[in-house]
């Protein structure tokens, strides 16, 4: 197994047609057990909004929400390749605010940065390259737009697979390493996938993708929802809750702490 993975092993990956696997995360606990399990990659996503702030969106969070994540997860691996996102209104404004932005978030210790967009963030992804930043795409549904797409919908059914695909080859012209396809039919994520000369990471589109990536609160059943895509790989939320209920039942019942947890002298 790669001691470190690297953005080339990324190449090599699909190269050799070996999935990539990527989680999300958002903290030191769960990074650390993500990267003891093997995992090729995490992503600090802006899920953590969701997930972890409690917002309803992704496009609230910061970047120094992001930065405080980032750090958390960095510090925790030993082999994990880490991509922080690039939260919504960190990098539209201007090439140079993409820059800046990504360069803090390098410092905060992440190996690359992810953005939203096609051809109209291209530009965006070639000034972070030239600056010496690895960059991973996000093409399909991308979530910080998701006001103007009109919710969580399937993007490239029809004759909009043609803008899907020029988006992905967009972003690899710009110097992407990797893009993320999202919410893209499988024919057409395949397509892209043989195309292009970069991996690519699917989520909720099908099989062919180089790799698989899943918010890992919906894969471990700890959300009370899941979208249609999402594989339920164990019951982490069930047995915390169950785990609490006996918790409180054993303090209340003064059965907890027992003489054993307690000092004496």
């Amino acid at each position: 197994m790669i001691k470190r993975v690297r953005a080339h092993h990324l190449q090599q990956f699909k190269k050799e047609r070996t999935p990539i696997t990527m989680l999300t995360a958002y903290d030191a606990v769960t990074a650390r057990i993500f990267d003891a399990a093997g995992t090729d990659m995490l992503l600090v996503g802006d899920s953590y909004g969701n997930t972890m702030l409690g917002y309803d969106s992704t496009i609230p969070v910061s970047l120094d929400e992001m930065l405080v994540a980032t750090r958390a997860v960095a510090r925790a691996v030993t082999r994990t390749f880490v991509v922080a996102d690039l939260p919504f209104g960190s990098y539209e404004e201007s090439t140079s605010q993409a820059v800046q932005s990504a360069i803090k978030l390098i410092k905060a210790g992440a190996a690359a940065v992810k953005l939203e967009g096609g051809e109209r963030r291209a530009d965006a992804i070639r000034a972070i390259t030239d600056a010496g930043i690895p960059v991973v795409g996000h093409v399909g549904f991308t979530p910080q737009a998701e006001n103007s797409l009109g919710g969580p919908r399937v993007q490239g059914r029809g004759s909009a697979a043609e803008q899907v695909k020029a988006d992905a080859l967009a972003v690899q012209d710009a110097g992407a390493i990797a893009v993320v396809l999202e919410m893209v039919p499988a024919p057409v994520a395949k397509d892209i996938t043989a195309e292009l000369e970069i991996p690519t990471i699917g989520i909720g589109a099908g099989v062919d993708c180089d790799g698989q990536v899943l918010v890992w609160t919906d894969m471990a059943g700890m959300s009370d929802w899941q979208p249609k895509f999402v594989k339920v790989f164990g019951e982490i939320g069930a047995a915390l809750t169950d785990a609490v209920l006996t918790y409180n039942e054993a303090v209340r019942s003064r059965a907890f702490p027992e003489e054993k947890h307690t000092f004496l002298e």
